[in-house]
């Protein structure tokens, strides 16, 4: 993960990039997103898993990636790419409550979720 992302990270950023592209990236991606954003909150994580998620949150929020976000069914795969092997590396991390945390926004944003959806993401990562 190459830490010149992480710059780009920032709450409102973060917040703001979601309430605008969260029904276009779609339910994993905003869980992978929603995931790490709990996750660099937890005091306990580490500060090297914390750069980890600032780079990979910073690469979410970069206007400009490798697959522009405006492109259909595409523009976000390289975003999911990066966010799920962010959480691979730090999947000790990830505790019930941060993934509590990630669905009930997931809810509160989509009102309805695919369990399917989250199964296959927490299958990557895990």
């Amino acid at each position: 993960m190459n830490d010149q992302y992480q710059k780009y990270y920032s709450d409102d950023s973060f917040r703001e990039k979601l309430k605008k592209f969260a029904k276009t990236a779609g339910l994993q991606v905003v869980y992978a997103a929603l995931l790490l954003y709990f996750l660099i909150k937890e005091p306990k994580v580490p500060l090297k898993a914390k750069i980890t998620i600032g780079a990979a949150l910073g690469y979410f929020i970069l206007p400009t990636d490798a697959i522009p976000d405006l492109a259909p069914f595409i523009g976000f795969s390289d975003d999911l790419g990066v966010l799920i092997f962010a959480l691979s590396q730090i999947s000790d991390h990830i505790t019930p409550e941060v993934q509590t945390n990630a669905k009930q926004q997931l809810i509160n944003w989509f009102k309805q979720i695919d369990q399917e959806e989250i199964d296959k993401l927490h299958d990557k990562i895990f």
